[in-house]
């Protein structure tokens, strides 16, 4: 079973758009806000990564948060770069401290609540019985 010091991986697509359009030059959202996390103090169990393509083009920038075989994985979108660096910082310091990857619904903000994509059941069963 997982514990909250346990490593966690927080991954960004770097290619999100965000909703621009293919010919906007620069930087995308996605390595913005992949950058700007660079800079933010994460906790120390969090490993920042960045993935090329989530195939989840029509939700904004997203990112996932997974933890090993006892923590449940889960894929954020609409998030639009940079600018949500505090908030994803925040859901990445929620998701941390937990062992399971279950943040209590009433503490995670209403971003994260209203667009998670998908939830993937731990790697390893829970010992607890139903």
């Amino acid at each position: 079973m997982a514990n909250a010091t346990a490593p966690v991986e927080l991954m960004v697509c770097t290619t999100c758009r965000a909703g621009q359009p293919p010919d906007v030059e620069g930087p995308r959202p996605g390595t913005q806000l992949f950058e700007a996390l660079q800079a933010t103090n994460l906790p120390t169990n969090v490993t920042l990564t960045p993935v090329e393509c989530f195939s989840n083009c029509d939700r904004g920038c997203s990112i996932t948060l997974r933890g090993g075989g006892g923590r449940w994985t889960y894929v954020y979108g609409q998030f639009s770069g940079a600018s949500d660096v505090e908030l994803v910082a925040d859901g990445v310091n929620k998701y941390a401290a937990t062992a399971d990857g279950l943040v209590p619904w009433r503490e995670r903000s209403i971003h994260f609540r209203k667009n998670c994509i998908a939830r993937i059941p731990p790697l390893e069963p829970s010992n607890e019985q139903s």
